[in-house]
């Protein structure tokens, strides 16, 4: 089972130090900032090539073709190590890992700082656009053990065993705004706010400090754990985490916007309750 898989997190001299040939190192941001820094053997994969795009849930995980195609552009290999990185503190790295997990690639591992921690590091950054060699033989398949479904998400509303992880901004919780047409969370949703896993450095924070954190809202404890925000970028750091602290986590990838706007799910609104 992917949870079984454990993670690594490294630091920017030793991803400098890994062999080029058994390891596929991926920048995920856009093309425009990648042209202007990128670290140097890195290849480039897009935010918007890991999501469907298609309202009312546009985070929804793409068709398997369009995965297909995505990664053997970006010259994937199954036996190669995948090390990736954002400039953000890991939602979109964290969402690239969980596409992989659905794609039954476990030898993942992340950059923590990505971009950022690299060029803090001293370390060389280059320009231009990425050198690939696309594999043209690439065939996958999608492993559904990671991905949460609407129906996945009803079911663990009354299911003890199961905590739903919802890491947007505990106004968005509280209903104070929403993104989606209606307002408020899922009942029984805990709630952290996905900025508070990292520090002001876009670092992961100390694994310690995660382990206090996440066991304080039952995490640990739970027999599965799924995640989600808006539209599952947010989540992608969230997820990237329950890996790091070895939970059976999935991600319900039509997140808030799938939730929040059906008129048939079942919401808890404060605001709307004190109102």
């Amino acid at each position: 089972m992917y949870h079984q898989h454990p993670v690594e997190v490294l630091e920017p001299d030793a991803v400098a130090d890994l062999p080029e040939a058994d390891t596929l190192l991926v920048q995920v941001t856009s093309q425009a900032l990648f042209e202007q820094a990128h670290i140097p053997g890195a290849v480039l994969i897009e935010p918007a090539a890991l999501v469907c795009g298609i309202p009312p849930s546009p985070g929804k995980l793409p068709a398997l073709q369009q995965l297909q195609s995505t990664l053997a552009d970006a010259g994937y290999h199954p036996e190669q190590k995948v090390i990736a990185f954002d400039d953000e503190g890991g939602g979109w790295a964290g969402r690239l890992f969980w596409t992989l997990d659905v794609l039954g690639h476990y030898d993942w591992a992340y950059l923590d700082g990505g971009l950022h921690a690299w060029h803090a590091a001293g370390l060389p950054l280059a320009q231009g656009p990425a050198s690939t060699t696309a594999n043209d033989n690439l065939q996958l398949r999608i492993d559904s053990a990671p991905i949460a479904e609407l129906a996945d998400v009803h079911a663990a509303i009354a299911d003890p065993r199961c905590i739903i992880w919802d890491v947007r901004s505990a106004e968005e919780y509280a209903g104070l705004r929403s993104g989606s047409a209606r307002h408020g969370h899922i009942p029984g949703a805990v709630n952290l706010d996905w900025e508070l896993l990292k520090d002001g450095e876009r670092q992961l924070r100390l694994v310690e400090n995660l382990e206090a954190v996440a066991g304080s809202l039952g995490l640990l404890d739970a027999d599965r754990v799924i995640t989600h925000c808006q539209t599952h970028h947010r989540s992608g750091l969230s997820y990237l985490v329950g890996r790091l602290l070895g939970l059976n986590i999935q991600a319900f990838h039509g997140s808030w916007a799938e939730w929040g706007n059906d008129p048939t799910t079942p919401i808890d609104n404060p605001c709307a309750a004190a109102s």
